[in-house]
């Protein structure tokens, strides 16, 4: 059923600062995509299935810009360590496991159904270098409903000899491999390229992962200026790059015409910033690993001030919570600190902007998603906040809302739907 209606109290983002909320009424689905809400049902609509979810509340699914799926196993451990450091006692370790297919057949099986039952419908993920246990994270996905991009990972060098790949040709042969095997088949799931980051790339691999973009017109994730020890090494690693983005770039990998997602940018320079502007970077604003290896604060309102679209990542396992909701509570309690500590002339960001940034904001890089405006793909989570709020009859939306961001769980969400078709949980 991609043609129905929802009837219930509907809140989503119009713009960065602002809510629509409309209170007991009807969002219209066609084929995948909203038509509009609608406080009375139009004459040509009425036809259609309506699943009546009054009282409850309408919320956008999120979308979660950056997560490791090879990671989810490990959260919480290593919180006391800083990024190298816990990539190499914690991440590396875990990852080079994924070799042995049955155990990334269960560990993968665990990650899909955590992803499937929270408020996240759409996330662009990390997934090992390993080509079988790639796909099969691809597989699941597909089979899960839920919308992704996935990226084999690639790295040749400065990581432990089991996860560490041969040399950049065997790096790009597998990719190619990968490639050519998941090519047509999925109809919600695609390929990312993936270079882990520049400490983990060679110039060479670097080189060959461009013209595996121009032949096959991917996308590109991986990470950027998260750590002051990272930014330093990458100096040493490529010292004729200008920056830590300018390492991308002079290989194509750092957008203009390649849709490209980077995650972290807590450090970045000036010229970095204004690269990142011209090339339209999509920036993975990532608040509670930020914070949990010690990284720092990203500087979000610099972001927007300057257009530069962002969204919101977990960074499981760097982030413990793979909820978006949790990710909206940290960007906004992260920003007040950076307003307070380092730049008292930018401003915290707002509820509604940070409930921008999990809908919209992260939704745009896959297209038109993450609104309930007419032509918008249809995403949506039906939240029972009874329990948040009672009695719930007495408070505004926007506060309803908030509720929900701060207090809710998994146990919260009664039905899911992604581009117009409903989830299991």
């Amino acid at each position: 059923m991609t043609s129905f209606i929802l009837k219930g109290d509907i809140c989503h983002s119009i713009a960065p600062q602002a809510l629509q909320t409309v209170q007991n009424a009807y969002l219209v689905c066609i084929d995948g995509q909203s038509a509009g809400i609608f406080q009375t049902l139009p004459e040509q609509y009425k036809g259609l299935p309506l699943v009546d979810y009054s009282k409850h509340l309408i919320l956008p699914g999120l979308t979660d810009l950056h997560i490791h799926a090879p990671q989810f196993g490990f959260r919480a451990l290593g919180m006391d360590l800083e990024l190298i450091d816990w990539l190499n006692t914690h991440t590396f370790p875990e990852e080079a496991r994924y070799a042995d297919l049955a155990y990334a057949d269960g560990a993968y099986k665990s990650f899909v159904q955590d992803l499937r039952q929270g408020p996240t419908t759409r996330a662009n993920i990390f997934a090992t270098r390993h080509v079988p246990a790639t796909i099969r994270l691809m597989d699941l996905l597909e089979h899960s409903g839920l919308i992704t991009m996935v990226g084999k990972v690639n790295m040749d060098r400065n990581a432990p000899a089991p996860l560490k790949e041969q040399d950049a040709s065997t790096s790009l042969a597998d990719t190619q491999t990968w490639l050519t095997e998941v090519n047509g088949r999925y109809s919600r799931t695609a390929p990312i390229l993936t270079p882990r980051f520049i400490p983990a790339c060679s110039d060479e691999l670097m080189a060959g992962l461009g013209q595996l973009q121009l032949q096959w017109n991917l996308p590109v994730q991986s990470h950027l200026s998260e750590n002051k020890q990272e930014i330093t090494w990458v100096k040493d690693l490529v010292p004729e790059a200008e920056s830590y983005a300018h390492a991308y770039y002079q290989h194509g990998l750092f957008g203009g015409n390649v849709p490209t997602v980077m995650a972290h940018c807590v450090w970045p320079d000036k010229e970095e910033l204004t690269l990142m502007q011209a090339q339209k970077i999509w920036v993975a604003h990532c608040p509670q690993s930020n914070m949990n290896l010690s990284s720092g604060i990203a500087p979000i309102r610099k972001f927007l001030n300057l257009g530069i679209p962002v969204g919101l990542g977990s960074d499981v396992a760097g982030g413990v919570h793979t909820s978006i909701f949790r990710a909206i509570s940290d960007a906004i309690a992260v920003s007040k600190l950076y307003w307070r500590l380092m730049d008292q002339t930018t401003k915290p960001l707002t509820l509604e902007e940070a409930f921008y940034l999990a809908t919209r904001g992260g939704g745009g890089f896959f297209g038109k998603v993450g609104s309930f405006q007419a032509g918008y793909d249809l995403d949506a989570l039906i939240i029972d906040d009874s329990t948040l709020t009672p009695p719930r009859e007495s408070l505004p939306l926007p506060d309803r809302l908030a509720r929900v961001i701060y207090l809710s769980d998994n146990r919260h969400i009664q039905k899911k739907y992604v581009q117009g078709m409903e989830l299991a949980l």
